[in-house]
């Protein structure tokens, strides 16, 4: 089983849109994939269409300054076609004050994770927008990062500071965590500073796996708990989606060899 964490310090940059795509279009192409809802607002649960999902949340798993009363596999939910998710609810925002006294507290997602490790081939992460607790964790339980970030002053600083952070994890809880890349959305290529963005990010050798443009279409299908790639296959942000996917397939197989 290997785990993408999605994350940024910066709200606002498709994290949820983008597990919840990925999620779908790998799943859809025979993978067993598990989405874990990291966020206290519940976004990527919400996208999938789960409504109250307390007392059987991550919440319940991770504990506070005590451990948990469930595991993982207590609280999953199938979506089916190979999909399946575990929720998140505001009870996460709780849980996180009560992880700062927790011993090996930044450890405590990797351990949680342990019991489904034959059951996925993959699990995809939904980081909060913050460098708190439940970020950290996310990344020493990772394989590997994936950030997506706007083309804008503000996202290009965050993105900067966060790979500082991940690099830090990195070197000293989490030494097999890999930069995957650095995803570009609500991409416009007819604006200048979103071409001054790219070659920012260039410049900052930091590997670009694509850009997804601004869509209604990505809207509309959220509101409707769709993916886009569901809702409105031919749009070109599910293509964009579908492309990125490609490049996760890639790197997943220089994890774990040509069976994946």
């Amino acid at each position: 089983m290997i785990t993408i964490s999605i994350a940024n310090q910066k709200g606002g940059t498709g994290k949820t849109t983008t597990a919840r795509e990925l999620g779908t279009i790998l799943a859809a192409g025979g993978l067993r994939v598990l989405l874990v809802d990291l966020d206290p607002q519940g976004s990527l649960t919400a996208a999938c269409g789960l409504g109250d999902v307390a007392g059987r949340s991550i919440a319940e798993v991770l504990g506070g300054a005590q451990p948990g009363r469930l595991t993982i596999s207590d609280v999953v939910q199938d979506l089916g076609g190979g999909l399946a998710i575990v929720p998140a609810d505001i009870t996460l925002a709780s849980c996180e004050l009560g992880l700062t006294t927790r011993v090996g507290r930044e450890s405590v997602l990797r351990r949680a994770l342990v019991p489904v490790v034959t059951s996925y081939d993959l699990v995809i992460l939904d980081c909060p927008p913050s460098l708190g607790l439940l970020t950290v964790a996310g990344l020493v339980a990772a394989d590997g990062v994936l950030i997506p970030t706007a083309p804008q002053a503000a996202d290009l600083r965050g993105m900067a500071l966060f790979v500082e952070t991940a690099r830090q994890i990195q070197s000293e809880l989490n030494q097999g965590l890999e930069l995957i890349g650095v995803l570009v959305t609500f991409y416009d290529h007819q604006l200048k500073h979103h071409q001054q963005a790219m070659e920012f990010i260039n410049q900052a050798d930091l590997h670009i796996l694509g850009t997804v443009p601004r869509s209604v279409r990505m809207a509309e299908a959220t509101g409707r708990a769709k993916s886009v790639t569901e809702y409105s296959p031919s749009n070109p942000t599910a293509e964009a989606y579908r492309k990125v996917a490609e490049e996760i397939k890639s790197w997943l197989k220089k994890r774990t060899g040509p069976t994946q």
